[in-house]
């Protein structure tokens, strides 16, 4: 294929995550986003009823009960003549891991907060890894159709409390009851919208201008009106000035308002993102950076899921494409071995749908179906001298060891568990000292136990058991420690050294004094919060997650 067809193909792709603290509306958005975009002719909803459908990007069951995401999501569609790869993440902070692994994979993100909470926990921990990975950001304030905070207080927050800048694209006309549509500030044109049932449809929408008699018809008290075109003004005068390349090195974020549930504003969340979000990017390899347009293909893991379709039973590999054309058959190194490894069964990837695919360009990504899974954070390329690193494995706070609870059901027990802990469900240790080798599970929060167990027993058939383990935190050494340099100390009280998926050498703790204690007996040796090899080579990715 002629390198300025592939330049074209590269300047197509828009590859973003959906973000947000838990209940913002982030997976209702991404629904929505589907229906103006075409991908969908009627939308479900978190909160539907039983008889209307559950949400597209939803597909596991335990999802469906619990009204939550709790597994990452590609949903690929064409939208005005550019492919979007779309993903969106669990919100719920158990499942962090799952939504920090996607964000390596992206090269914008859209970040969803509710109008009437404003910047939350989950929304500062989430901005901070994408500022530090340099990722452009725009930020939709969602359910301005419920009582919300003043659009200037939320403008405020953002740039005191997260450190960018806000150029507002749209402007909201009221809030709650009263919220009618929004002003868009680039094109100065005034989107007055109708409700529909259940938000199911595109929102009906009369356009005009801010002169237009419908406005005025629309407010009925002056004072109302004059105060909402003061607030226009005094953006114009005194806010931020809009500037695609700020955008996308991050210094300014494009923020829109509206409501997700009603439709309310939503396309031009889409039609924005299309104009000026982030194409495919360079990406960092061992050997320097790689430019998209480099014709050797590479690419990297950044997820592993199986049975997301009981009819397959099989591995999708999910498989982030950074340079070169991916050609369905084509031959890479297998990471595990380095023997030729075939790529016969690529897949297009909607949510649980797929079909076959030939053709991917950089910014796409790739469902590579296996019957064992590739290890998450490998690199796949023509090239064995490009080697990614993208993938940090970050401090579980919950622990629990698990155990089979019959000898009839073992064989299911250890491949169901094998299988969870290659997609990186959960992240398991094993105990230096622990003769029976029962794994140790560590987990960021309850839910991902909850997982574990509830897939070992519908898709494996399995019967586990958890016992709660004694420890909080969890560190890494410095390469070239072992187990024998520590052999001789008092590590502390219910202190155990143990070994990570990755064979590197880490050390539980039961509390944070303990911790203390432990640093300051051995202040000649350096804990880390994430792998060491990550922190010798981006050693930002400790500092949000500490």
């Amino acid at each position: 294929m002629q390198p300025d067809v592939i330049q074209k193909e590269i300047a197509r792709r828009r590859t973003f995550a959906i973000i947000s603290h838990p209940d913002a509306g982030k997976t209702t958005l991404t629904e929505k986003l589907l229906l103006y975009g075409g991908a969908l002719q009627l939308a479900g909803s978190v909160r539907a009823r039983r008889n209307q459908p559950s949400t597209t990007s939803d597909w596991m069951e335990l999802e469906r009960q619990r009204g939550i995401s709790v597994s990452s999501t590609l949903l690929q569609f064409e939208y005005q003549d550019h492919i979007v790869n779309l993903l969106d993440t669990p919100g719920h902070k158990d499942f962090s891991e799952d939504t920090y692994r996607v964000l390596t994979a992206v090269d914008s993100v859209v970040m969803v907060m509710d109008a009437a909470r404003g910047v939350e926990e989950r929304t500062r921990k989430l901005f901070e890894i994408c500022r530090l990975r340099h990722i452009p950001i725009f930020t939709f304030y969602n359910k301005m159709d419920r009582p919300a905070l003043e659009p200037l207080a939320l403008l405020d927050e953002l740039e005191r409390v997260l450190g960018i800048g806000a150029f507002p694209v749209t402007w909201p006309l009221g809030s709650g009851a009263e919220f009618r549509g929004v002003y868009d500030r680039l094109r100065h044109e005034l989107f007055l919208y109708e409700h529909t049932a259940h938000g199911r449809h595109r929102a009906p929408c009369r356009v005009g201008s801010l002169d237009d008699p419908a406005l005025r018809a629309q407010i009925q008290d002056p004072s109302e009106y004059a105060r909402w075109r003061e607030e226009l003004e005094m953006l114009a005068a005194a806010g931020e000035a809009f500037d695609d390349q700020r955008v996308l090195r991050g210094e300014i974020t494009p923020v829109f308002f509206g409501s997700a549930m009603t439709n309310f504003g939503v396309q031009h969340v889409l039609d924005y993102f299309i104009l000026h979000g982030a194409p495919p990017q360079a990406r960092a390899a061992g050997r320097g950076p790689i430019e998209p347009a480099d014709p050797t293909f590479s690419g990297f893991v950044f997820k592993v899921q199986a049975n997301m379709n009981p009819r397959h039973r099989d591995c999708l590999t999910f498989v982030r494409v950074c340079s070169g054309l991916f050609e369905k058959d084509m031959q890479v190194g297998d990471p595990r071995t380095g023997k030729p490894l075939r790529l016969s069964y690529a897949q297009k990837l909607f949510g649980q749908d797929r079909e076959s695919l030939e053709l991917a360009f950089p910014g796409d990504i790739v469902g590579l179906v296996t019957h064992k899974p590739l290890p998450i954070g490998a690199t796949l390329t023509t090239d064995p001298t490009i080697s990614y690193d993208e993938i940090p494995r970050f401090p579980p706070e919950a622990f629990a060891i698990i155990r089979s609870t019959g000898s009839a059901k073992a064989k299911q027990f250890r491949a169901g568990l094998a299988q969870l802990l290659d997609e990186g469900v959960i992240q398991a240790f094993h105990l230096l000292d622990d003769v029976l080798g029962a794994p140790l599970l560590g987990a960021v929060g309850q839910l991902q136990f909850d997982v574990v167990m509830y897939r070992l027993q519908t898709e494996y058939g399995a019967e586990p058991r958890l016992e709660p383990a004694p420890y909080t935190t969890i560190r890494w050494f410095d390469p070239g420690v072992t187990p024998a340099d520590l052999e001789t100390d008092y590590l502390g009280n219910n202190v155990r050294l143990a070994r990570d998926i990755r064979d590197q050498l880490v050390v539980l703790f039961p509390n944070d004094w303990s911790v203390a204690y432990f640093q300051e007996k051995r202040p000649q040796l350096t804990l880390h919060t994430v792998s060491p090899h990550l922190d010798a080579r981006s050693t930002h990715h400790a500092a949000p997650i500490a």
